[in-house]
């Protein structure tokens, strides 16, 4: 007899604790989390692994109650120890950002796995990051692209993303650009930003996908809607070019102001091109400084050139020489040939320094060994003139050679250095000029 009334009491308590449960989650639904808590509380001191966890959420996002990660990783703990697979996915997440607990990737790896093994989608993508990242783990891309793959199965987005990118590069599968696109695709529908533009990538390149610059144009919308950086630039320039569009400036530089806003610094450049050239309608130098200068500061090579020219000529700023050699200079030493032709003139002319033939030869070099064929030019004339150089006639005949080659006008130039060379100068510049120039400019020195 007491042993029925034992399992009698027992019964009795799970109903009233379910029904508890039930009042919390009722409360939850209409945003009322002090009340959730108070029917939950106790549920949790029991022993009720969801009331635990749910406790453990409420803590974590301060949903009626103080915020306090310390407490939220107590009651996930609790409720993870009881194999409940969401609190075992969220302690993961705690060790591994550090959140009431000491970050520590080896306790979230172990976590994770223990919630992965219950087929918890975030929890078998998180544990493939670890893998690959040697987070927690030994690095092992093939557990990686296992675990990717089991949430991607499962139809997690990030998961399906990150098959994508491996079946599109050969990362511990074939490369198969027909899988990465389907992959692609299936993160894609769920509005995963990323892969939509991928996806627009293999539309446009026609890579495992058959080619249509309209298809690519529209998956570049859905992804820079979602305010993707990349897609917004990328619709400025299919703007700008009318590849798969209505080709429109005006568009164009709506799409590069969103990626500009957010600090994406090719479309900042170009939002300086569109003031500076009036494409959208408002030409101003003022505002395509402004721009010009956003990108400049984030090593924007391009962005870092107009700046001087804008210093140079005086356009949207007071003219200054000094600057403009500044912002020349930057530009230059990340190899941007009209940038290192600018810095010769500079010094060739003494602008914004003290006129040096020497540090003119050196930067038209650098820019003509580019195939840049002002530089080319310029360094044939300082040849001729023995200025910064060793005059050389044969030099000079060969750079002016390759500048007329690369399209720069030196008929009359030609006029003043042939007649002070010999029939074998002349050949051996003419042979030095297709060694240099097969040589991409390697091999311009002379070893006849």
């Amino acid at each position: 007899m007491k042993n029925i009334i034992w399992v009698f009491l027992i019964v009795f308590t799970s109903v009233a604790q379910s029904a508890n449960f039930q009042k919390g989650m009722n409360a939850a639904d209409k945003g009322d989390f002090k009340t959730a808590y108070k029917e939950w509380f106790p549920l949790a001191q029991f022993g009720d692994a969801n009331a635990q966890y749910n406790l453990g959420t409420i803590y974590a996002n301060g949903l009626g109650i103080p915020q306090d990660y310390k407490e939220a990783a107590l009651w996930s703990r609790r409720a993870a120890e009881q194999g409940h697979v969401g609190a075992q996915y969220y302690l993961g997440l705690m060790y591994n950002n550090g959140q009431g607990v000491l970050q520590d990737y080896k306790q979230a790896a172990q976590w994770y796995r223990k919630a992965a093994e219950q087929r918890h989608t975030g929890a078998q993508y998180y544990l493939g990051l670890m893998y690959d990242n040697a987070q927690g783990v030994r690095q092992d891309k093939k557990q990686a692209t296992y675990w990717y793959q089991k949430a991607a199965e499962q139809n997690y987005a990030n998961a399906q993303y990150s098959m994508g990118e491996r079946y599109a590069i050969g990362n511990t599968v074939p490369q198969d650009y027909r899988q990465a696109a389907q992959w692609y695709r299936k993160a894609a529908q769920q509005g995963h930003a990323a892969a939509q533009y991928d996806l627009g990538l293999m539309y446009s390149s026609g890579q495992g996908v058959p080619q249509s610059s309209e298809q690519a144009a529209q998956w570049y919308h859905k992804a820079a809607e979602q305010e993707h950086a990349e897609a917004q630039y990328t619709l400025g320039l299919i703007y700008t070019s009318g590849y798969g569009v209505t080709q429109s400036y005006k568009q164009a530089t709506y799409w590069y102001n969103k990626a500009a806003e957010q600090g994406y610094s090719d479309a900042q450049y170009n939002m300086g091109l569109m003031y500076n050239s009036g494409n959208n309608g408002f030409k101003n130098y003022t505002e395509a400084t402004r721009w010009y200068r956003k990108a400049a500061k984030q090593g924007n090579a391009d962005a870092q050139y107009n700046m001087g020219l804008m210093y140079n000529n005086g356009h949207g700023v007071i003219q200054d020489y000094k600057q403009a050699l500044q912002w020349y200079n930057k530009a230059a030493e990340q190899q941007h040939a009209g940038a290192q032709y600018n810095m010769g003139m500079m010094y060739d002319y003494g602008q914004g320094v003290s006129q040096d033939y020497k540090q003119a030869a050196d930067w038209y070099h650098k820019a003509a060994e580019q195939g840049h064929a002002n530089a080319q030019y310029y360094l044939g004339m300082m040849y001729e003139n023995g200025h910064g150089v060793l005059q050389d006639y044969r030099q000079a005949y060969m750079w002016l050679n390759l500048a007329r080659y690369n399209g720069d006008k030196t008929k009359q130039i030609f006029k003043l250095v042939t007649p002070k060379m010999t029939s074998k100068d002349i050949n051996d510049a003419q042979k030095l000029s297709k060694i240099c120039l097969d040589s991409n400019y390697k091999n311009c020195d002379w070893k006849l």
